[in-house]
């Protein structure tokens, strides 16, 4: 499923290996992110603290109790699903430091240890509930260990907003953000000296291999001995997640995201494949 970021159109579009379909997910406020354990458990959520269920046939708009964009979440099961948030350059009035659980019932918040850092997250990952990954603004990276939440970037690792965080296992997480790229080996967070064209957006991890994408059509693939860039090669346009799929393929989305909307007129949207087979263009 591919969700988007755009004002005015609520889309939520399936593909299953011919050809793209809407889902006609309706509702006032874009999504940003999504995630589920099959066809039948999709969650999405997005601006105005939406989170919407999709159990493969409807959508379910359920109460966040946060009016923060929820930049991201993962569902471990139908009764154990995160999200995180926040507002991102806004003041400490605004609500930031989110994350939510979801425990088959309600969305809880989560209190962290300490005073609040004011910050939005943007992205969560991790093996399970007890070992659980959250990074944002200012380079934060929170780990939950059974319950305890540490946080993992004091002194910071990186030298701004941290955006995506993804992993192989718990002692092989990536995240990125800016021109940062680092990695988790389950000690500590090392950065790592990669030369990256422009701002790097979103990361993904597979025992096959590591995919990061970014600004202007930055792309690499890691095999786990060497990169590849593949800068020079289309689409040239911004990327803002990558995804790895069962056949080795690599697809990732973007668009104008960042851009601001003007009336009348259609934001541009990319879903590019690397990989045997094409994408095919058919929307139903």
């Amino acid at each position: 499923v591919v969700v988007d970021i755009d004002e005015g159109l609520r889309l939520a579009l399936h593909f299953d290996g011919k050809s793209w379909k809407d889902l006609k997910a309706g509702g006032s406020s874009s999504f940003w992110w999504v995630h589920g354990t099959s066809d039948a458990d999709v969650w999405m959520v997005g601006e105005d603290g939406r989170i919407t269920h999709y159990d493969g046939q409807s959508f379910v708009e359920h109460q966040s109790g946060t009016t923060a964009t929820l930049w991201g979440l993962m569902a471990f099961s139908p009764t154990d699903v995160w999200a995180v948030g926040g507002m991102v350059g806004g003041p400490s009035t605004t609500p930031d430091d989110v994350i939510l659980h979801y425990d088959g019932s309600v969305w809880s918040p989560v209190v962290l240890p300490g005073a609040p850092k004011n910050r939005a997250h943007f992205k969560v990952w991790g093996t399970s509930s007890d070992d659980l990954f959250v990074v944002g603004e200012a380079g934060v990276i929170w780990h939950k260990k059974g319950a305890e939440w540490v946080l993992e970037s004091d002194p910071p690792v990186s030298t701004g907003t941290i955006t995506t965080v993804h992993g192989c296992s718990a002692t092989d997480v990536w995240a990125v953000g800016g021109r940062d790229l680092l990695r988790y080996d389950g000690a500590a967070w090392t950065r790592l000296e990669r030369t990256l064209t422009n701002d790097v957006n979103g990361v993904y991890c597979s025992p096959g291999g590591v995919g990061i994408v970014g600004m202007g059509g930055l792309k690499q693939r890691f095999d786990g001995s060497a990169w590849t860039d593949d800068f020079t090669a289309d689409p040239h346009g911004d990327l803002h997640a990558v995804w790895r799929d069962d056949t080795g393929a690599y697809w990732a989305v973007g668009g104008d995201f960042i851009a601001s909307p003007k009336p009348g007129a259609k934001r541009n949207g990319i879903v590019t494949r690397y990989g045997a087979g094409t994408v095919s263009t058919t929307l139903e």
